[in-house]
């Protein structure tokens, strides 16, 4: 079991990397909209290569809350 002054010190980090992880899904977000306008999504590199990234990103922001809510719960 870790001390609470370590129990917050990592929940500040991962709280803090969850919300860096935030703005990167919302700028990811935003380039697979510009990416959208191009045309044919079928064939454009640029969309395709922004929903990987998102999916990538979103499950990274799960892992990380469960990271949270382990921590929060003394897990």
């Amino acid at each position: 079991m870790i001390d609470k002054k370590l129990r917050e010190e990592k929940l500040k980090m991962w709280r803090d990397n969850l919300k860096e992880l935030e703005k990167q899904l919302k700028v990811i977000n935003e380039k697979k909209g510009a990416a959208a306008q191009e045309g044919d999504l079928s064939e454009n590199a640029a969309y395709t290569l922004a929903i990987e990234d998102a999916e990538t990103t979103r499950v990274r922001i799960e892992e990380i809350k469960k990271i949270i809510r382990d921590l929060e719960t003394g897990k």
